[in-house]
């Protein structure tokens, strides 16, 4: 196991913990505080425990038989060849949710159900754009790239 995720994992705990501190000693309703606090100090203690238990001179072995499996499962072409299909139903998944989501608000305004809706119909349509974009120029950078 690396060094890396022993000094990330303490740098993450340290940086929970003062978080959490401010957000204990100070005066302020803020939630987030203690929500990114939590979600720092969390992680990283999981990643202190992992290096604690696999650098262990008992589990040295099976830490290696992990890896060798992890290394053997990722360059698997059936599996690369699901994960590239996944992905691609997500990203189309994402597009119909995000058009479903329009016109949902749209007619929900239109019937008098939600105010000013605005502001989210275009963050939404910018999103819907971005998403387009974003898919044609990954897909022909890999078609150039392969």
């Amino acid at each position: 196991m690396k060094k890396f995720q022993l000094i990330s994992g303490i740098i993450y705990t340290l940086l929970g913990l003062a978080i959490l501190l401010a957000a204990f000693f100070t005066d302020t309703e803020i939630g987030m505080l203690y929500g990114l606090g939590g979600a720092l100090t969390g992680p990283g203690l999981a990643m202190m425990g992992k290096y604690l238990y696999w650098s262990r001179p008992k589990n040295r072995q099976r830490y290696e038989e992990r890896l060798e499996n992890e290394r053997i499962e990722m360059n698997d072409e059936l599996k690369q060849k699901l994960r590239d299909r996944s992905g691609r139903y997500a990203y189309v998944l994402g597009l119909v949710t995000v058009s479903l989501s329009l016109f949902v608000i749209g007619i929900l305004e239109s019937l008098g159900l939600i105010g000013d809706s605005l502001p989210l119909v275009w963050y939404l349509s910018a999103y819907l754009i971005f998403q387009i974009i974003a898919g044609i120029v990954i897909f022909n950078r890999l078609l150039k790239k392969y």
